[in-house]
């Protein structure tokens, strides 16, 4: 698959609220890296296993309430694809809104590379 095919579907997928499928477009070896470690985590994630660990940790420990996702905006072997979500946290009942940018790298016709931004408050 071209990059813009990749970016294409993964948007598609994200939109149906189909995450945990749209890592069939990752490589093994890929990495995840967040703006942020997430509490008790790392802010990097080496291997298609750690990331699906990381989709499972936020899954149970989010209820996600809607989903906006736009683009994908792509850049030779790279796209950027924005998310807007309403979530929860279940631990507390704390509701609220965020927004981040996704920069995916693809190779050899998978991603090879996805590096979150958001604002970390303060």
């Amino acid at each position: 698959m071209t990059t813009m095919e990749i970016a294409t579907r993964l948007v598609a997928l994200c939109r149906e609220g189909k995450f945990d499928e749209a890592r069939a477009l990752y490589a093994d070896d890929a990495v995840s890296v967040e703006a942020g470690a997430p509490p008790g985590g790392q802010r990097e994630a080496v291997g298609l296993a750690a990331i699906e660990a990381k989709g499972k940790w936020w899954s149970d420990n989010h209820e996600v309430h809607s989903a906006k996702i736009t683009g994908p905006w792509p850049h030779d072997d790279r796209f950027i694809v924005g998310f807007e979500f309403d979530v929860t946290m279940k631990a507390t009942g704390q509701r609220f809104t965020m927004e981040e940018a996704g920069l995916y790298t693809v190779k050899d016709g998978a991603i090879v590379r996805e590096e979150f931004f958001y604002s970390m408050g303060g």
